[in-house]
């Protein structure tokens, strides 16, 4: 089965960066994505930040411009570069791998996350 374990989590002032870190494994197929969503409590997922097999990204309003997402030469590996952070971005973030695009949906397997605080 599939397993990601992050790392990378912690807490920085508003206009700090923090680089999270997750490594998958488990998986065979040879189209993927690979993506950090978080989830505040009583709010739902929201997806950050995904990359794809073949190298394309996507992300969300909310973290264009700040956030990069990038794989390691392996591609099992993904980061997500978070820059300029702001209070708004405090939320435990998770790795997740899912056969689609929807990397955030509940039915992708997702890491045990790490929390990102902004104060």
């Amino acid at each position: 089965h599939v397993q990601l374990v992050e790392s990378g989590g912690g807490s920085v002032q508003a206009g700090g960066s923090l680089r999270l870190s997750c490594a998958a494994s488990g998986y065979t197929h040879s189209t993927s994505c690979l993506g950090w969503f978080r989830q505040i409590p009583d709010r739902e997922r929201e997806g950050v930040a995904g990359i794809v097999s073949d190298g394309s990204t996507s992300y969300a309003d909310s973290v264009k411009g700040r956030f990069t997402i990038s794989q390691g030469s392996a591609k099992n590996t993904v980061y997500l570069q978070m820059n300029s952070l702001k209070s708004e971005d405090t939320a435990p973030y998770y790795c997740a791998w899912c056969q689609t695009t929807y990397y955030w949906d509940v039915s992708c397997p997702r890491g045990q996350g790490t929390q990102v605080t902004v104060s």
